[in-house]
């Protein structure tokens, strides 16, 4: 791979991202995407179907074969983006199959970072489901004790995350656990009255309502009056 060796980062791989999405760009779009995201970034215009359709060949004709060259080039695209869309990048890049054997324990310092500094809902939401709770799946008993930490840390989008960690995990969701990160997180608590955090807990429990209702009504009883209305409101959306 022909990456920079004073950096470690593959400079192929994020200077073809980079002039890849800027070439696709549609500024009239881009006004409108990043308007409705709220974001400081701005955007290059791309739709969603159109950043899969540009990124594809590119990471499978770039993506690296050493661990340290990926997150490299994870942390360059992320970190030095100036559109939203080479966040996006740096995601797809991260979730990349490629990279599949390094999504350990050991990597949470690396979507830790991704967190705390994306700090907005569509970037956190991909880190919490698609790589944070995957790595908890597998690595149980090593990784409950950072979301649990996660849980009750000083931080609205690691809170978040810890909440949202288990969305996919259905039947084999840890459920002490998710009832931790939400405990940790109810109206009383240091955050419990922020947005993200009420609707990802109701969230949580909606999900998890698919496959156990019975855990999930017990809970809302047991936690009645520290539950915000949003997240009973939520959590109660497909139980009639």
């Amino acid at each position: 791979m022909g990456y920079d060796v004073a950096f470690g980062y593959d400079v192929a791989l994020v200077d073809a991202v980079r002039s890849a999405l800027t070439e696709a760009a549609d500024p009239d779009r881009a006004a409108g995407q990043q308007a409705y995201m709220k974001s400081a970034m701005p955007f290059h215009g791309i739709t969603t179907p159109d950043l899969r359709r540009i990124l594809v060949p590119v990471l499978r004709q770039h993506a690296p074969d050493d661990r340290l060259v990926w997150e490299a080039t994870v942390r360059e695209l992320w970190d030095g983006a100036t559109h939203r869309e080479q966040r996006y990048a740096a995601l797809a890049l991260a979730q990349h199959r490629s990279a599949r054997a390094w999504q350990d324990p050991s990597v949470l310092t690396l979507h830790r970072h991704l967190v705390v500094t994306g700090a907005w809902w569509d970037l956190v939401d991909q880190i919490a489901t698609r790589l944070v709770g995957p790595v908890l799946l597998r690595h149980r008993r090593s990784v409950t004790p950072v979301i649990e930490a996660w849980a009750g840390a000083d931080d609205l989008w690691l809170r978040r995350t810890a909440i949202l960690s288990q969305l996919g995990h259905r039947e084999e969701t840890d459920t002490a656990l998710l009832e931790r990160c939400i405990a940790a997180n109810l109206t009383d608590s240091d955050f419990g009255d922020r947005f993200f955090v009420r609707k990802a807990i109701g969230w949580a429990l909606r999900q998890h309502a698919r496959t156990d209702p019975a855990w999930v009504v017990n809970l809302l009883e047991r936690y009645a009056d520290r539950l915000s209305p949003l997240s009973r409101r939520e959590a109660l959306k497909h139980l009639g």
